[in-house]
């Protein structure tokens, strides 16, 4: 353990511990006009504080008696005013919901009808047509399969007659 104080000491510039990270013999004057003005404004702050402290501390002891004595006119005023307050407020965020709710169905609506709602049908459109293409060169086909059955099997038998129109 020696040792190893020994070589943290040996490896440090200068060998002075903590003095030598310190840059200089002292605080620069930037440094001791910080501290100082950093000092004189947090106590002019302190002392302020303290003032608004005992004001406020004053004021409540003063009119503490007063508003027991007018509590019965106080309270229901406080009541109605807050209520009213409340009344307006609410009242105010339920226009902002109408109005954001009538504002998107229409946005929404706008976007169904140009939107995703025409494209599928279009979609649809072309899928009824091209399975009606497929349907009719399908029923070529076997027309023409069926056909070409009925002339082998008129053909191949003997003494018939094939009638042609």
């Amino acid at each position: 353990m020696a040792d190893f104080r020994q070589q943290q000491h040996q490896h440090r510039p200068g060998g002075q511990g903590f003095a030598s990270t310190l840059p200089g013999k002292g605080p620069s004057t930037s440094q001791v006009l910080a501290v100082v003005t950093l000092l004189s404004v947090g106590g002019t702050l302190l002392f302020l504080s303290g003032l608004t402290l005992v004001g406020t501390l004053i004021g409540l002891a003063v009119t503490t008696p007063v508003f027991v004595i007018f509590s019965p006119v106080l309270v229901p005023t406080a009541l109605v005013i807050g209520l009213g307050v409340l009344g307006f407020l609410a009242s105010g965020a339920f226009g902002v919901t109408a109005l954001s709710s009538l504002s998107w169905m229409a946005s929404h609506s706008q976007s169904l009808s140009r939107g995703p709602l025409t494209q599928t049908l279009d979609q649809a459109k072309r899928k009824a047509q091209e399975t009606a293409g497929q349907v009719g060169q399908k029923a070529r086909e076997t027309g023409q399969t069926v056909q070409g059955k009925a002339q082998e099997a008129t053909k191949g038998a003997p003494g018939q007659e094939v009638s042609r129109t």
